[in-house]
């Protein structure tokens, strides 16, 4: 019997602002998740919030793309967002860019990270999650992760991790992907993802060893909110799924790239670069500029479908100094004011509300001799 394994997340409207989802709408959510479970949808739950994003972790035996289980994310969507709108939460279901479901949740606006596969003796998953950024802000992080022996010691010293993992990239512009194998074609790998804002990380494979070689080790959402919406609506803040230990990366191994608050696009109104910051759970809420961006680390044990035991796992000291470090980061990228390289550039504005501006000025353009 294989485990699913899914995060499904939606921005159903934040309290005050974009700043944090409501214990209201999380009460919902854990009552219609908890009858999920009750009538058999899904085997387990368990409800929290990254910033203004309702994020659903759920465990069952009906593979990815189920209708059940999509359908009951959907509706608990639809409650949040009926009840934020009740009470005058701010983009009350933002995410929501389809009016009714239809088989299943994708396309219609939520992220979502999901994957079946055959449980180990003890398995281990994090389900990372961000706020203000988009899918792209994974790239790294997982590169490091699964392909570089500087962050990876298993990499060299475990014979289980020797050969290397095939990452499935997607070009999110031309709807295509690629399968590429680290370290083989790893500079190959590198010069698309480091194009984050078009070239993501989509699932990373075992190659060989002793894990099946067709079940993912890690999953990421790659939703394009204002590729759906046709407009701006607000960043795609993505969620990852990643399994760790007995052949493949240990879990601090997972952890450690986040303790450096590298660059990500996003924050404020979607239009800026700054430093992702790895928070506790309860940290998760983004005040400065809208920002910083933030990430948090859900660590579960599962066993036959079920969360055994869970961890918060950037609630440590051990990230204070990362912390610090973003905050001067955040800094000085806030001085820039309105300049790039704060403000992200011109193409990328596009999908933003700067074009609504520039029409307004269109017919002021005049020639120059």
């Amino acid at each position: 019997m294989k485990t699913t394994f899914s995060i499904i997340k939606a921005d159903v409207g934040g309290c005050p602002g974009h700043s944090k989802v409501n214990e209201k709408l999380i009460e919902v959510a854990n009552k219609m998740l908890r009858d999920g479970k009750e009538n058999g949808t899904i085997k387990d739950f368990f409800v929290t919030n990254c910033g203004d994003d309702l994020e659903l972790i759920m465990t069952h035996d009906k593979g990815e793309n189920n209708e059940e289980v999509h359908s009951l994310a959907w509706n608990v969507f639809k409650e949040g967002s009926d009840l934020a709108k009740e009470l005058g939460f701010y983009g009350a279901g933002q995410d929501l860019l389809k009016d009714a479901f239809s088989g299943n949740i994708r396309g219609l606006g939520p992220g979502i990270a999901e994957m079946e596969f055959t449980e180990r003796k003890s398995e281990p998953i994090i389900a990372f999650m961000m706020d203000k950024t988009e899918p792209g802000a994974f790239n790294l992080p997982i590169y490091k992760i699964f392909a570089d022996p500087f962050n990876t010691a298993g990499l060299i010293i475990d014979p289980k991790l020797h050969s290397g993992f095939r990452f499935e990239v997607w070009d999110i512009k031309e709807h295509k992907r690629v399968f590429l194998n680290a370290p083989e074609e790893m500079y190959d790998l590198l010069a698309l993802i480091g194009a984050k804002s078009r070239f993501v990380i989509k699932r990373v494979y075992p190659k060989e060893g002793s894990l099946p070689e067709d079940e993912p080790v890690a999953v990421i959402s790659t939703e394009k909110l204002y590729q759906i919406a046709g407009e701006y609506v607000g960043k795609d803040d993505p969620v990852a799924a990643v399994r760790a230990q007995s052949g493949l990366p240990a879990l601090g191994e997972v952890l450690e790239p986040f303790a450096f608050p590298y660059l990500v696009s996003g924050w404020m109104r979607g239009s800026h670069n700054g430093p992702i910051m790895p928070v506790s759970n309860k940290n998760a809420k983004c005040t400065r500029f809208d920002g910083p961006p933030r990430a948090i680390a859900i660590g579960f044990q599962l066993k036959n479908g079920m969360l055994t035991g869970h961890e918060d796992l950037f609630d440590d000291p051990a990230f204070d100094y990362t912390r610090q470090e973003a905050e001067r980061i955040a800094d000085y990228m806030r001085r820039h004011g309105p300049f790039e390289p704060h403000r992200l550039p011109l193409e990328e504005m596009e999908y933003t509300t700067l074009p609504k501006v520039m029409d307004k000025l269109r017919d002021r353009f005049e020639p120059v001799s």
